[in-house]
C-alpha cells in the first residue's frame, strides 16, 4: 500500500482545484491505529465551509482506493483554521491561478479601519488595484479589478 501522506498530497479542494488539503492548511494530521483504521484529522477554514463534505468523501476514496479499507476523517475546530497554515507552496500555486494569496492579517485589519488594501495584480503586476466586492466566488475570498489592464481578480483573505 501507498505511504498515506503522499496519498493525501493528492486530495485537492474542490473550491480551488490547485491546492491540495496540505497546501491550504486544512489537513491537520494523519496516522494508523493499531487495527489497521486511518484516522485523518482536518479543520475547515471557516465552519459551514461547503467544500468539506465533498474533502471528507475525497479522502476516504482517496485512501481507500489504495486499500485501506477503514478510515475515519475528523474535522476539528480547534484551533481555529488560519490562513498562516497555508503552505508557501500553496501560495505560490494560488498567484499562478491568478488569485492573489493572503497578505500578513495586519493588512486585512487596515481594512476595517477604512484604510485600502493595496495589491500587486496577478495578471499585469500593476499596484493600481481596487477592492469591488468584499465576498467573491466563495466567502474566504474579495474581489478585486486591476485600474490598468481591467481584469478582475480575486484576492484569498486572512483569516
Amino acid at each position: 500500500m501507498e505511504n498515506i501522506d503522499d496519498l493525501l498530497d493528492t486530495v485537492y479542494d474542490p473550491e480551488i482545484p490547485v491546492l491540495t488539503i496540505r497546501d491550504l492548511g486544512i489537513l491537520r494530521a494523519a496516522h494508523i491505529e493499531e487495527d489497521g483504521t486511518v484516522e485523518v484529522t482536518i479543520t475547515p477554514t471557516y465552519s459551514g465551509c461547503p467544500a468539506m463534505g465533498t474533502i471528507e468523501i475525497n479522502i476516504r476514496a482517496t485512501l481507500q482506493e489504495a486499500g485501506y479499507e477503514r478510515v475515519v476523517v475528523k474535522s476539528v475546530l480547534s484551533p481555529a483554521w488560519t490562513t498562516e497554515w497555508m503552505t508557501e507552496e500553496g501560495k505560490i500555486k494560488l498567484r499562478q491561478f491568478g488569485i492573489v494569496p493572503p497578505e500578513n492579517a495586519s493588512m486585512d485589519k487596515k481594512a476595517l479601519m477604512g484604510e485600502k488594501r493595496i495589491l500587486e495584480c496577478p495578471q499585469c503586476k500593476s499596484k493600481n488595484t481596487e477592492m469591488i466586492a468584499q465576498f467573491a466566488s466563495t466567502s474566504c475570498k474579495a474581489m478585486f479589478r486591476c485600474l490598468d489592464c481591467l481584469e478582475p481578480f480575486d484576492y484569498f483573505k486572512c483569516h
